[in-house]
């Protein structure tokens, strides 16, 4: 780990009497960037901490929604380091991807130097936010020297076999030329050129997370929100149940139920439209039928395949066994089946199941009621209007019939059937193998050869990277251009040095976001792609924050590739990351998405250029609940304006003006330590909207207290000293200045406010020795008073009969008991 000395900061610029953050802002951050403030130093003397916020796609500018993720997990990065923590924060930018190939194409841009130049204006945009980053951690997926190691893991996956080639089915363009991701098909086109996208069968690499399934359901050593967890288990879609045998014309046909104990209700099967056997199974009278589902079927995301609510299918023409009753049921193929879950095929019982109901429905098919409801009425099937999904007890079951529907006929069916040689016990899975291959330029090639004698090899470590070409040309076609590039294509085996032919293919760029946590610990370590001694100190993350769209694929790929690593021997931890939390999302003034097609966009640049950074910055954290979101309110951002000018007031030298209060050193004191107290609790738990609301209240108090005779006094002073460091984290420029014109201290040296200690609470000033009391007479409330905590009966029924509005119900009246429950209630009963 790099060591930088942080050099003390001068100050020689004389206090404006109004406060202007313009003025003030840009100095600080030049100032911070000389000292090297921000540059991290490991102290092995100090608890490590690692920050990191999901890093960003080059796209060009930092929207509001950049601001809303990062300014608040920047503030907590800042509490905590004043919290004694050695926190490392770093960034870099997710560099690859088709937005820079669709520049290329459209403006005929360079996707290098489109990519480098909108990172090179994201980093200045990031620096002007304020942000305690330590840039000199950089780096970006697109550089060679982090690629390198994408291709070296893969090199290393391909040895133990985690990764490897298939056929399989992809979205193909057939004018791009190349493999579309379901998010770039819309309505069954190609999002890039309009064209009706195929599903085609090509030979492509994956990744073999499926070997890691069971240990991805654990999550006990990650706290991930419980929505996070659930979204990935449904992904990961483990299913108990039974593999079931149907005798076909095309041979037999293999099933998977997760419901065995209803095979006594399959009426039907179905196929996917892709099955193997379908060709096989197609009647000549019902081949035009099938084809041209085939084709509609083909022109479908599997996402839009299953969130269709309208069946749709075609049958076959032909027939299987079922193999209990022998009784010959009609198979279909229908694209609510996908051919990469289970075995590709299904037995529909309609009766149990709410997608086979609604098919046979539309169809006009068989409904058997295998399973009732206990007690239930039989189903009727031509008035159903749904599927009976519940447990149950078996009817209509021959001799299951009785059995409570479940595991215990699960169970005995299985038993059964497998008495039978027809099925057998089985888990599957949901999840599939991660395809990884892509037929674009921009991203990592892959590293393999292909020679004519000795196949696929990968490339030698020595040789990696394999760099991309520069100065490339774009077809308007869109194709590759690493596939037309002979230069880049010629190749020497490994094995045997003669020639070959390198692999086209790039990496999917969620590798790139799967590992580069890891990196950030040495970015510049040339040996190896890890350091294997940092992780150790610093992994797994701390705290991991992000968007909620990323829950899925890119946590679980994290976590699968943290999982290699650890049977690689580069870490021994099992997650890359200890807590991860989601923001909400800010939505425009009309509470829609913020889109540029809306003219709903909020530009953080022009809001920064009028109200100045640190405004902006407690803006976003008092808007809303930081992991909920809301609307931009274009007025709102006025009060945190208004607050920071009283703040900057509050600390300045001339006299105090207006009416005078009267608040006492206790009064100050406990205010400063109770909300030093929740605001502590605050950064702990990411309240920061709370944060911003108690530091608001708190300078209400100040201005009152700087009006009475508290004012100058040490417990003033230190109001404003703690009151200042825990502006720090939120408003850092603003409290830098404030620090170092502290008791008029406009020259020499200070230390900075970002290095000093985080206040301690002290817990009997935070604590209120006078507590408010209802007083009764005759058990009706006729007034409050304020007593010591500790105060005797004799006192507090003294400060009972002397408060006004209880007097007059006790004047002249006989006292006949007087109760006094300290810290709670006095009554006092009369006649």
């Amino acid at each position: 780990m790099t060591e930088t000395n942080i050099q003390p900061i001068n100050i020689q610029e004389e206090k404006s009497n109004r406060y202007n953050p313009h003025a003030i802002e840009e100095s600080w951050q030049t100032k911070w960037e000389e000292a090297g403030l921000y540059t991290f130093k490991d102290d092995p003397t100090r608890p490590a901490h690692y920050a990191l916020t999901m890093f960003p796609y080059p796209s060009g500018n930092l929207h509001m929604g950049h601001w809303y993720a990062y300014v608040a997990p920047d503030a907590r990065a800042r509490w905590l380091r004043m919290n004694g923590q050695n926190v490392l924060f770093p960034m870099g930018f997710d560099a690859f991807g088709l937005p820079a190939e669709n520049a290329a194409i459209k403006r005929g841009l360079d996707p290098k130097g489109w990519t480098y130049g909108n990172i090179a204006d994201m980093t200045q945009q990031f620096r002007r936010m304020g942000t305690m980053i330590d840039w000199s951690r950089q780096f970006n997926t697109c550089d060679p020297e982090y690629y390198r190691w994408n291709q070296w893991f893969f090199t290393e996956m391909f040895r133990r076999g985690l990764a490897y080639k298939k056929n399989g089915l992809v979205n193909w363009c057939p004018k791009d030329q190349t493999v579309l991701a379901n998010e770039q098909v819309v309505d069954g086109h190609c999002e890039r050129c309009g064209t009706a996208v195929e599903r085609r069968e090509l030979s492509q690499w994956y990744m073999k997370i499926t070997d890691y399934a069971d240990d991805l359901l654990d999550f006990g050593e990650a706290d991930l929100p419980e929505r996070v967890k659930v979204m990935q288990t449904n992904w990961i879609g483990k299913s108990v149940g039974a593999e079931v045998d149907f005798d076909t014309p095309a041979g037999v046909e293999t099933v998977f139920t997760t419901r065995p104990d209803t095979i006594m209700g399959a009426t039907f099967l179905v196929l996917a439209p892709e099955h193997k056997k379908v060709a096989a199974l197609t009647t000549p009278e019902q081949q035009a039928e099938v084809q041209a589902y085939i084709d509609l079927a083909g022109g479908k995301t599997d996402v839009e395949r299953q969130s269709a609510t309208e069946k749709t299918g075609a049958f076959t023409g032909s027939y299987a066994t079922h193999p209990i009753t022998g009784h010959q049921i009609p198979i279909w193929i229908a694209d609510y089946v996908l051919v990469t879950y289970g075995t590709g095929s299904i037995m529909a019982v309609p009766a149990h199941d709410a997608r086979d109901f609604d098919f046979a429905r539309t169809f006009g098919l068989e409904i058997v009621e295998v399973i009732r409801p206990e007690g239930g009425e039989p189903m009727n099937a031509q008035d159903a209007e749904e599927a009976y999904s519940g447990e149950g007890v078996l009817v209509n079951s021959g001799e299951f019939d009785g059995l409570p529907g479940g595991k215990p006929s699960i169970a005995a069916v299985i038993e059964r059937l497998s008495g039978l040689g027809v099925a057998r016990a089985k888990t599957t899975y949901r999840l599939r193998d991660w395809l990884i291959s892509r037929q674009r330029f921009w991203g990592t090639p892959i590293p393999i050869v292909y020679c004519p004698e000795h196949g696929a090899q990968p490339v030698p470590e020595n040789e990696l990277p394999v760099r991309l070409p520069d100065n490339v040309t774009f077809t308007p076609a869109g194709q590759s251009p690493l596939k037309t590039d002979e230069v880049f294509k010629a190749a020497t085996c490994p094995v045997c040095g003669g020639p070959a032919e390198r692999d086209t293919d790039t990496m999917d760029t969620f590798v790139d976001s799967s590992w580069y946590m890891y990196r950030f610990l040495n970015p510049h370590l040339e040996t190896a792609a890890v350091d294997v001694e940092a992780t150790k100190r610093f992994m797994p993350i701390d705290l991991y924050t992000g968007g909620i769209e990323h829950a899925i694929l890119h946590l679980l790929y994290s976590r699968f590739w943290t999982r290699v690593m650890r049977d690689m021997g580069l870490t021994d931890q099992r997650e890359p990351f200890r807590v991860v939390r989601n923001q909400g999302i800010i939505l425009g003034p009309d509470q829609e998405k913020m889109s540029k097609s809306r003219g709903n966009v909020i530009d953080p640049g022009d809001l920064v250029g009028e109200y100045g950074v640190d405004t902006v910055r407690s803006y976003l954290m008092f808007i809303a609940p930081w992991e909920v979101g809301g609307p931009w309110d274009p007025s709102g951002i006025n009060g945190p304006s208004k607050w920071l000018a009283r703040v900057y007031t509050l600390f300045g030298s001339e006299a105090p003006s207006g009416p005078a209060e009267n608040v006492s050193e206790a009064d100050l004191r406990y205010v400063v330590h109770s909300t030093l107290k929740k605001v502590s609790a605050d950064f702990e738990r990411l309240s920061f909207n709370t944060i911003i609301s108690s530091l608001m209240e708190l300078t209400n108090t100040l201005v009152k207290a700087r009006r009475s005779p508290v004012y100058g006094t040490p417990a003033w002073n230190e109001a404003l000293s703690i009151f200042n460091r825990m502006l720090a984290p939120v408003v850092p420029h603003l409290a830098e200045e404030l620090w170092q014109n502290a008791d008029g201290q406009t020259n020499g040296e200070r230390e900075s406010v970002h290095l000093a200690s985080w206040p301690q609470v002290d817990e009997a000033a935070a604590t209120k020795d006078t507590v408010t009391l209802g007083v009764q007479v005759n058990g009706k409330v006729r007034g409050q008073v304020q007593v010591s905590r500790t105060a005797t009966q004799p006192e507090a029924m003294a400060a009972a009969r002397a408060e006004e509005g209880v007097a007059k119900f006790l004047d002249g009246k006989e006292t006949v008991k007087e109760i006094y429950v300290p810290g709670k209630i006095i009554n006092i009963v009369v006649r």
